[in-house]
């Protein structure tokens, strides 16, 4: 299975995968307004033993064979700020 990612114009660290090349009528009305422009920057391989850098490839087997696309959107910035170093040995 192929899949086809295209990076949002609008919305930083956010990518559509979709099943077919410039198949943008997959992806509901709202959805497209909210991410914008949608620029292709990767054409990729989804076999078996693939692994993706941030997206479990199953989830987006599943999601592309269900409906035709998968959102990424950009890491969670949950980290705690008193574990970083401050600079200060008090």
């Amino acid at each position: 299975m192929h899949a086809y990612v295209y990076k949002s114009q609008r919305r930083a660290d956010t990518y559509v995968y979709l099943a077919a090349r410039d198949d943008f009528e997959r992806l509901p009305d709202a959805l497209r307004t909210r991410l914008g422009p949608l620029q292709f920057v990767l054409d990729v391989a989804l076999v078996p033993g693939r692994s993706l850098a941030r997206e479990n490839p199953d989830e987006v087997r599943a999601n592309l064979l269900g409906r035709g696309f998968h959102l990424q959107f950009p890491p969670g910035a949950a980290v705690d700020p008193m574990s970083e170093d401050w600079g200060t040995d008090a």
